[in-house]
């Protein structure tokens, strides 16, 4: 038994790269990426410029207990957000690709469709619905009696909103690395007597851990991040703290050096990400036709596992759906008018569109660096390539205000300002998508391409490009879509008169209006379906 176990692991278990010698990347890598990495440390800059300006005043800030303890409560709630969705998206993406789930090509468009939902949006529908006098109380209260449910606000309420906007973030990278895992490792396994729950532990899992810890590392960063979901659940972030000290006083000191913090904890991450990762290699050893994977039938728990998805989508998807075409019916009813707000939709899908564009362009050389050509350099990309997600949208406008200003004023409340800014924000999504899929394809590939004379700009165009695709489209999609849903950034860096269907959104619910903020965001979950659903409905047809 022993030596079967033995065997089976040398066929399906990454092996390390060790004794390789790393060659030299070529500049049409290198310099891009240095080029793609001096851009996102355009607000860490920012940032350390205002931190010395402070002097001494900036290390007695960090000590004081009070940043200690809300230190504390954010990591915490980042590892709960991050655990949670890593425990929801794994058999969601494997129900959605590898078995017989009745509808699963529905499933896998609906699953992700919370990931168009603005944090906002998702705090204010879950104090509606759930809070202590929502709408569910509201239902319970005349069959049950039922007065007042339990207190949704604080941490508890803030990771499970976090958490059922997040999980897409696991779930598409999961479902990229799933369809380009090959088939043979599988059943190599099933041949050495090992049955289906042990080969998905020892074959499956594994080669699965980029994406994992990769769409990990993303809500993770989102979580220190957002501000919406955290300040509507009165949960004390330091993020919140962040924001408070923007709007509450005219030095902003204070808070570039808590924004400094957060960049702090983003590197931690990182390194603890490049830790977990290793130097495994996940592709496959042999160069060939992929088959498609074999569907594995869930028999009895096929039902249990439809009543999971359902239960997931009711709770991330349908019920923050349902409180809104409520505020609507009501809003209607008191003869608010309906405001679809056409012009901001058309706004929010051109600045998305060019935002996936520019930030999938921006990845791409990045991505080929970090994976084929590890060393210091490729390492301190990566770590400036994350500093952006790690900050709140403010302080990148912020900074990019300042750099549009005083080094730049062509680029000055412009959309190139405002691309830029969504770039630098979001650019991990696609770099982190786009590695999971090239971490499956044999180097071998492009050696012989570059063998036969081509150029590493050419290599990079006919070889890498296609063969990195599922990611390359899944980063899209990421970026398309939280584009679609940042508030700060877009508040702070829209040319004049250019209003998306988040800032007007923000501009009802923040008055109050939530019957007129329901028609846009109501859009705003359409206009971000469309192209979700027609990238999952046809992500099936592109792996076979």
């Amino acid at each position: 038994m022993a030596i079967i176990e033995r065997t089976a692991a040398q066929g399906v278990v990454p092996t390390q790269r060790r004794g390789l010698r790393v060659p030299r990347p070529p500049w049409a890598v290198l310099a891009p990426a240095i080029l793609v990495a001096a851009a996102m440390v355009l607000p860490l800059a920012y940032l350390m410029v205002r931190t010395v300006s402070a002097g001494g005043e900036a290390l007695e800030l960090l000590w004081q207990p009070r940043t200690l303890e809300v230190l504390g409560r954010t990591l915490l709630l980042a590892a709960t957000v991050s655990f949670g969705a890593v425990t929801i998206a794994v058999p969601v993406a494997w129900l959605t690709v590898r078995s017989d789930l009745p509808g699963r090509r529905l499933w896998a468009v609906a699953t992700v469709l919370p990931l168009g939902i603005p944090s906002f949006v998702g705090g204010l529908a879950a104090v509606a619905a759930l809070g202590p006098r929502g709408m569910l109380q509201q239902l319970l209260e005349r069959p049950f009696g039922v007065e007042r449910l339990p207190e949704i606000y604080g941490f508890f309420g803030a990771a499970l909103v976090l958490t059922l906007l997040t999980y897409p973030y696991v779930l598409l990278s999961v479902r990229a690395a799933l369809w380009g895992l090959d088939p043979a490792l599988e059943e190599a396994s099933r041949n050495l007597g090992q049955g289906p729950w042990h080969t998905f532990r020892r074959v499956v899992l594994p080669h699965l851990r980029p994406a994992i810890v990769a769409g990990a590392l993303l809500v993770a960063l989102y979580t220190l991040s957002d501000f919406g979901a955290v300040s509507l659940l009165r949960f004390d972030s330091f993020t919140r703290v962040i924001y408070l000290q923007y709007q509450s006083s005219f030095d902003r000191t204070l808070a570039a050096v808590f924004s400094l913090v957060l960049v702090a904890l983003a590197a931690a991450l990182l390194v603890l990400e490049a830790r977990t990762r290793g130097k495994a290699r996940y592709h496959r050893s042999t160069v060939g036709v992929l088959r498609p994977p074999r569907t594995v039938a869930l028999g009895h728990w096929r039902w249990p596992a439809l009543g999971f998805c359902a239960l997931l989508v009711s709770a991330a998807l349908l019920m923050p759906v349902a409180v809104l075409a409520y505020w609507l019916a009501r809003g209607l009813a008191a003869g608010e008018p309906l405001r679809l707000v056409w012009q901001a939709a058309a706004n929010s899908l051109y600045v998305s569109a060019l935002a996936a564009l520019a930030t999938v362009a921006a990845a791409l050389p990045v991505t080929v660096l970090l994976v084929r050509y590890p060393g210091r350099v490729s390492a301190l990309v990566e770590r400036a390539t994350y500093v952006g997600f790690a900050l709140p949208g403010i302080v990148i406008a912020l900074a990019l205000v300042f750099f549009g200003a005083n080094f730049a004023p062509f680029l000055y409340q412009t959309l190139g300002l405002l691309v830029l800014a969504y770039v630098v924000r979001f650019l991990p999504q696609a770099v982190g998508a786009a590695r999971a899929s090239l971490l499956q394809v044999n180097p071998s590939l492009e050696e012989a391409a570059r063998s036969l004379g081509h150029s590493p700009t050419r290599v990079l165009a006919t070889v890498v490009v296609p063969l990195v695709r599922p990611g390359i489209l899944a980063g899209a999609a990421l970026v398309f879509l939280t584009t679609m849903k940042e508030l700060p950034a877009t508040l702070l860096l829209s040319p004049i008169g250019f209003k998306t269907l988040a800032t007007s959104i923000w501009s009802a619910a923040e008055a109050a209006f939530f019957a007129r903020a329901a028609a846009p965001a109501l859009l705003l979950l359409l206009v971000a379906a469309v192209p979700t659903a027609l990238l999952m409905l046809g992500e099936g047809e592109r792996q076979r």
